[in-house]
């Protein structure tokens, strides 16, 4: 592919399989960014993001080597909303910051897909070419995050409520890709969407920011 840098946003909810649509995109040849992997690098030790969080939070956020104690300050930040709310002022900028050099980074003509399991949440559908949602029934995504991670269906819930509406994620999709189903068919929608970009020279084709599902199209 030649051309400009086309930026996509990759999102859906928790236990959607964002991240295996991520890894079928980069075997085609896609740039991948994750966010949650960033937000990690942006506070290692020694990193002015954990710096500000140490600030915030105090040592007891701390590991004995130093380290980022996560356990302990989602312990603090999930039961105050005004603490979680100051963690993200810390470390969403820090990551958007990363993400924008690994986008510079990138050969001309790449598709970089940035993984943001919060994108609609925080508002950056705008910032991209193309926002593709994978979507999932709430009945399956209700099952997988409880097998998942090892939930009551209550614990479960408030996860999935914890997030953006399914509804609001819909609605800021340019393309949806719908995993209710096994592997092969999640990757026979990925093919085609890979086909899109390589025949369309997006994002200056017309229509290209047109809703649509690629499930099943030819």
């Amino acid at each position: 592919m030649s051309g400009s840098t086309v930026l996509v946003g990759l999102t859906g909810g928790i236990a959607s399989g964002k991240s295996t649509v991520a890894d079928l995109l980069a075997a085609h040849g896609a740039v991948v960014i994750d966010a949650d992997l960033l937000a990690r690098e942006v506070v290692e030790p020694g990193s002015p993001g954990l710096v500000a969080v140490v600030e915030r939070f105090g040592t007891g956020v701390l590991r004995a080597d130093g380290s980022l104690d996560r356990p302990a300050l989602g312990r603090l930040v999930f039961a105050d909303t005004d603490a979680r709310r100051d963690l993200e002022r810390i470390i969403h900028p820090a990551v958007r910051e990363r993400a924008a050099e690994l986008v510079a980074s990138a050969e001309p003509g790449s598709v970089v897909v940035q993984m943001i399991p919060l994108l609609v949440e925080t508002g950056q559908q705008d910032a991209f070419d193309l926002v593709v949602v994978v979507d999932v029934d709430p009945g399956v995504q209700l099952a997988r995050v409880r097998v998942r991670d090892g939930l009551s269906e209550a614990e479960a819930l408030a996860r999935i409520g914890a997030q953006a509406s399914r509804e609001a994620r819909l609605a800021a999709a340019d393309v949806v890709i719908t995993n209710n189903g096994g592997l092969g068919e999640l990757r026979e929608q990925v093919d085609k969407l890979w086909r899109e970009f390589t025949r369309n020279e997006p994002p200056a084709a017309p229509g290209w920011r047109a809703k649509r599902n690629v499930r099943g199209d030819a």
